[in-house]
C-alpha cells in the first residue's frame, strides 16, 4: 500500500504545485465534474422546472450557478480539511468520530440507492415507449421488460468496476454532444411555449411553493457529490496548501459550463412545449427526450432522442450502482456479518436486482421519487454537513462569516423540508 502511495506521489511530484498555469489535469477534472453532473437527471429537469411557469423557472435559472457552486465548494473544502489522502468518510470520522462515519455511510446509501430505483423505472419506460411508438412493436409485459433490462445492466456490472468506468467514459461525452445538438435542433420549433405564462405574475405564496418543490429536482439534476471526495484528495496531493484555491477555480469553470448548457437545453424544451404538454409528459412518467420523440414526426428526432435517453440512463445506472453496492456492503459488514467477498457480491447483486425489478414493475412517479427521496437526502450531505462543519470544526473556522454559508444552508433546508411536506400533504 505504501509503495502504491509513493508511486502516486512521484507521479504528481513532476507537476509544479503552483497556480501560475492551467494544466491538462485541471481541464480533465473540469470535464470530469461536468460529465458526472450531466446525466439522466437532466432529462427530467425541463418537465418539473417548466411546469411551474415562466417566473419560477427564471428564478431557478438565476439560482442554478450559486446553488451548485457554493454547495460543491463547501463539500470540497470539507474533504480538504482532513489529513492528507483522507476521503470523505475518513474526514467525517476524523472530525466527528466513528459513529458519525457510520452515519454518513448510511446516508450515502440512502442518497444513492433511491436514484438507482429512479433509473430502473426510467429505463423501462424509455425502452417500452421506444418499442411502442418508434418501432411499432407491442412491448412485452412490464415485469418481463424491466427484468431483462436490469439483468442486462447487472451483467455489465459483473465484468468489474474497471469495465463499468470504461463504459461510462465512452457514454459521457457523446451524450453531452447529443444533448447540445438536440437543444439546437429544437430552436426552429420554438413557439413561445412557457412564455404564455409570463404575462401573469404569480402570487408570492404560489411562487414560493413552486420553488420549494422544484429545488430538490435542481439539486438532483446538478449533483456530482460522489466524485467530489476523489477530486479534493487529488487537488490536495497536487497543490498542497493551494488546493482550495485551485479546486475553486476548477469548480467554478465546470459549473459555469454545466449550468449554461443545461439551462439552454431546459429553455429550448420549454419554449417548444406548452405547460399542458409538460404536464402530459409527467403523467406519462417519461423523460423529456422520450416525450419529444413521440411529439415530433421527424424520423431523426424520433429515433435519436430515445437512444440518447437510454444511453444517459444506462450510464447513470452503472455509475450509481458502484456507490449503492459499496454502501450496502459497508452496511452489511458494519452490522456484524462477515460473509466472504464472493458471497457479499452475490448478496448485493441479488438484492439490487430484486428491489430494482419490483420498483420498475410498479412504475411509481419518477419526479415524485426525486422530490421525496433523491434531492433531500443528497442535500443533507452536500449542503448541510459542510456548513455544520464550518461552525464546529477548528480546521474550517477560516470559512466562517461568509454570506454564501447562509445561502447554502437555506437551500439545503428548503430541499429537506420539501420531503417533510410531501409526507404530510
Amino acid at each position: 500500500m505504501n509503495d502504491q502511495a509513493n508511486s502516486v506521489d512521484e507521479r504528481y511530484a513532476t507537476t509544479p504545485a503552483t497556480l501560475t498555469s492551467w494544466s491538462r489535469q485541471d481541464t480533465t477534472w473540469m470535464l470530469g465534474l461536468f460529465g458526472t453532473a450531466i446525466g439522466a437527471g437532466t432529462l427530467f429537469l425541463p418537465i418539473n422546472a417548466g411546469l411551474g411557469g415562466f417566473w419560477p423557472l427564471l428564478v431557478l435559472a438565476v439560482l442554478a450557478f450559486p446553488m451548485t457552486f457554493y454547495a460543491h465548494r463547501g463539500l470540497t473544502r470539507f474533504v480538504l480539511s482532513g489529513r492528507e489522502g483522507s476521503d470523505i468518510t475518513e474526514v467525517v470520522e476524523e472530525h466527528f468520530g466513528i459513529k458519525a462515519g457510520a452515519l454518513i455511510t448510511l446516508l450515502y446509501f440512502f442518497a444513492i440507492f433511491p436514484i438507482l430505483l429512479i433509473y430502473s423505472v426510467a429505463l423501462t419506460n424509455t425502452v417500452g415507449s421506444f418499442l411502442e411508438h418508434q418501432l411499432h412493436i407491442t412491448p412485452p409485459p412490464r415485469a418481463i421488460l424491466s427484468f431483462v433490462l436490469i439483468l442486462g445492466l447487472l451483467a455489465v456490472v459483473r465484468c468489474g468496476e474497471q469495465v463499468i468506468v470504461k463504459a461510462m467514459s465512452l457514454m459521457v461525452y457523446p451524450f453531452i454532444v447529443a444533448l447540445l445538438f438536440l437543444a439546437v435542433f429544437l430552436v426552429p420549433h420554438w413557439n413561445g411555449g412557457i412564455l404564455s405564462t409570463a404575462s401573469t405574475l404569480p402570487a408570492p405564496s404560489a411562487l414560493l411553493h413552486t420553488l420549494w418543490l422544484a429545488i430538490p429536482v435542481m439539486v438532483f439534476s446538478f449533483n456530482h457529490s460522489p466524485i467530489i471526495s476523489a477530486f479534493a484528495v487529488d487537488q490536495k496531493r497536487r497543490y498542497g496548501e493551494h488546493a482550495e484555491e485551485r479546486s475553486s477555480q476548477i469548480l467554478s469553470r465546470a459549473h459555469l459550463l454545466m449550468v449554461a448548457m443545461v439551462l439552454f437545453f431546459v429553455f429550448s424544451c420549454v419554449l417548444t412545449l406548452s405547460p399542458a404538454q409538460l404536464a402530459e409528459a409527467k403523467a406519462q412518467n417519461l423523460s423529456i427526450l422520450s416525450y419529444l420523440a413521440n411529439h415530433f414526426s421527424n424520423p431523426t428526432i424520433a429515433f435519436a432522442a430515445p437512444l440518447i435517453a437510454f444511453v444517459a440512463i444506462a450510464k447513470s445506472f452503472l455509475g450509481h450502482y458502484i456507490g449503492a453496492s459499496e454502501g450496502l456492503k459497508g452496511l452489511i459488514v458494519k452490522s456484524g456479518r462477515r460473509p466472504g467477498p464472493k458471497a457479499l457480491d452475490r448478496m448485493t447483486a441479488a438484492f439490487m436486482l430484486v428491489v430494482c425489478w419490483i420498483v420498475a414493475t410498479l412504475n411509481p412517479s419518477i419526479l415524485g421519487m426525486i422530490e421525496t427521496l433523491g434531492g433531500p437526502i443528497i442535500a443533507s450531505i452536500l449542503f448541510l454537513m459542510p456548513m455544520y462543519a464550518i461552525r464546529k470544526v477548528p480546521a474550517m473556522a477560516k470559512y466562517r462569516g461568509q454570506a454564501s454559508n447562509v445561502f447554502v444552508t437555506a437551500v439545503g433546508l428548503v430541499a429537506i423540508t420539501a420531503l417533510v411536506y410531501s409526507f404530510v400533504a
